[in-house]
């Protein structure tokens, strides 16, 4: 086998475009090298350079090539589209049953020859997500100007171009550390060169070497880095030779909001936040420099101190200017901004989500004094949207609300408020938190539940391929809040439409099955009614999948097996069987003890179901095991004389529809 690298240098590739840009390099070289059976694939990125290596066969073997082609009636175009596609003449084909077909051998191809022919046109169609035309020509597009492409094949290269820049073996090493061009001859020494010119070119190890650097420069003053695993990736995208440095904050700004500092540090500067031993806000910031400065970093330290002063400064003003206007002043402002051009503006939003967000609390806990209070939370949580700093942060949404809620209203109720206001967006994603006290639940939900009414209202839904309005993650934030809240909530009571249901209850089937759980055992729960208390759906899902794992369970799926097969097909024969008293006695004992059984069982049934105790009524429904075996073993459902086959499908009826309280069990896959 011999190694296959290439590498494209350009100027600096936008951090979050480098995995992707590597994934599709990936792409196009197996495509290309696909008859080489290219194996060991490695892909390298980083701010100026993406770069793969792989072992390939010498040659691609020869063989014969049969493709058939358009049917000889074909139109003349079809015909000319198939020869262009093989790049054949119509000497090469032969006519077989009624097709064209190009029979063709083909000689063996050296790997070097086919990479010539065929890589620099797949090259030419690389996807990024933004690019530029540039050279004189200006009809080569790439996403920043491409300086160098090495391309060799066991360290010799192979003679491609790209655009205006042709291969040849050599790259750059650090711009400002190693400047200059120097030669390779495989992925193994080019690693190595770049190492001792300042490059780390593997991105897990420079991810690494920013993680150990921040954890030495946090240790040192007894701290530690508040985790950002998306800032982390960013900066590992911007940096070829690491070199964390500690900064520190001027003690005036530590009194902003710890969610100001640590977003302006992280958008505008890309700065980690630090925290002391008891999880408290420190008055430093790190961060990876892309150098080694002679003077220790002393200067690097300075000028970024002296940056992040003035951002803090304009964020202090901000801060200081939205305290001079209380919240439900801002409210009018809210008139003049548009929620949705067919549903209303923010205004008349936030005064739905008032009174949605009372009529959810009075019917989780009626007469509650914290009503009112989720009442005025709810009128208040976007009035945030008209200040200064929510303009600049926009991911602040709520969070200051909340901060000047607090701010303008005496304790505890603006405490209680300004709460609710930061977490009503919540949970924002899969491992985020949801809102626990009882104001705060209120407006949440009233927030998401609004957005999903309002929207299915005027028939934006999701499709299959897209959610624009998030309304997806809003239903699975409904659910989350009920179902880690323990709320016994009636979704119905809000909810008028059926199809929003049904998409919620979807939401609910969808994250059963991406957390590996039973959600046939769902869809058999629903069956069985109408229930749309999610809590107490969920209980009896969750009681129903541990019981099925067991012995008992095992028989309970046996007893219903068997006769609601049976009525299945019998139910196509004379329209549906329905559970009515049988008709006279019964012929055999196997009959009689069924039905003795089945009506002791009826009212005990009746209680559980209200007391909600499935383990047991799944037990007394188990334990018939044995008596529906000895009916069918004895018995004959489709006797001749009707009254008796009638009789015993009734009798059957009556056990399938004992079971469908609990759930339809034949939505149990397996």
């Amino acid at each position: 086998m011999a190694e296959f690298f290439i590498e494209l240098f350009s100027e600096e590739i936008p951090a979050r475009m480098q995995t992707g840009a590597a994934a599709e390099l990936a792409r196009i070289c197996s495509t290309v090298l696909a008859d080489l059976r290219p194996s060991e694939l490695r892909t390298f990125y980083g701010p100026r350079r993406i770069a793969l290596a792989a072992l390939v066969a010498a040659e691609k073997p020869g063989g014969v090539i049969e493709a058939r082609g358009p049917r000889e009636s074909a139109p003349a175009a079809a015909l000319a589209g198939f020869l262009g596609k093989y790049k054949a003449s119509s000497d090469e084909l032969v006519i077989e049953n009624g097709f064209y077909l190009l029979r063709r051998n083909e000689a063996a191809m050296a790997a070097a020859d086919l990479i010539a022919s065929a890589l620099p046109g797949a090259l030419a169609k690389f996807s990024w997500p933004k690019s530029m035309r540039w050279g004189q020509s200006g009809d080569f597009t790439w996403v920043r100007p491409l300086r160098r492409m090495i391309c060799l094949l066991d360290g010799q290269v192979v003679p491609i171009a790209l655009g205006p820049v042709h291969a040849s073996n050599e790259t750059e090493g650090h711009r400002f550390m190693a400047p200059g061009a120097f030669g390779v001859t495989s992925a193994a020494d080019w690693q190595d060169k770049l190492r001792a010119r300042n490059v780390i070119a593997d991105q897990a190890e420079r991810r690494a070497l920013v993680v150990a650097g921040l954890a030495a420069v946090a240790g040192k003053v007894g701290l530690s880095v508040v985790d950002d695993a998306g800032l982390l990736d960013e900066v590992t995208g911007l940096v070829e030779w690491p070199v964390v440095l500690l900064g520190k904050i001027d003690t005036d700004f530590m009194s902003l909001p710890s969610e100001v500092r640590e977003l302006s540090m992280k958008v505008n500067q890309r700065y980690f936040a630090l925290r002391d031993a008891a999880g408290q806000p420190a008055p430093y910031f790190a961060f990876a420099a892309n150098i080694a400065a002679t003077d220790g970093g002393a200067a690097i330290i300075a000028g970024n101190e002296r940056v992040l002063r003035a951002r803090l400064s304009d964020a202090r003003h901000f801060w200081d200017l939205d305290r001079k206007t209380r919240l439900d002043e801002l409210l009018p402002k809210l008139a003049k901004i548009t929620f949705h051009a067919k549903i209303s503006t923010q205004l008349e939003r936030s005064e739905r989500i008032a009174d949605l967000a009372e009529e959810i609390a009075t019917v989780l806990s009626p007469g509650s004094p914290e009503i009112q209070l989720a009442k005025t939370a709810g009128r208040l949580c976007k009035a945030d949207l008209v200040t200064g700093m929510v303009g600049e942060f926009p991911e602040l949404q709520g969070i200051m609300g909340g901060y000047y809620a607090e701010h303008a209203m005496s304790a505890p109720n603006g405490s209680i408020i300004g709460s609710a206001i930061k977490t009503h967006y919540q949970p924002k994603g899969p491992s985020d938190a949801v809102p626990t006290s009882f104001v705060g639940i209120s407006v949440a939900l009233a927030d998401k539940l609004d957005t999903l009414i309002q929207f299915f209202k005027i028939g934006e839904k999701p499709t299959g391929s897209g959610d624009p309005y998030a309304l997806r993650r809003a239903a699975l934030g409904v659910i989350r809040v009920i179902l880690e809240n323990k709320l016994n909530l009636p979704l119905r009571h809000f909810i008028a439409q059926d199809d929003l249901f049904a998409f919620i209850i979807e939401r609910l089937r969808v994250q059963l099955r991406t957390q590996g759980e039973r959600f046939d055992v769902l869809d058999a729960v629903l069956a069985a009614g109408t229930d749309d208390n999610l809590v107490q759906i969920m209980e009896r899902v969750n009681a129903v999948s541990a019981f099925l794992v067991s012995d008992d369970g095992s028989n309970l799926l046996m007893v219903y097996e068997r006769p609601a097969n049976i009525l299945r097909i019998e139910d196509m024969k004379d329209g549906p069987h329905v559970a009515e008293p049988v008709l006279g006695p019964l012929p055999t004992p196997e009959e009689e003890n069924l039905r003795d059984q089945l009506s002791f069982l009826a009212n005990e049934t009746v209680t559980d179901i209200r007391e909600r105790d499935l383990i047991h009524r799944m037990q007394a429904l188990s334990k018939l095991r044995s008596l529906v075996d000895a009916f069918f073993d004895e018995v004959t459902v489709n006797d001749p004389v009707p009254q008796i086959r009638q009789n015993r499908l009734r009798l059957l009826a009556q056990l399938r529809d004992a079971m469908h309280q609990i759930a339809d069990f034949s939505k149990i896959e397996g």
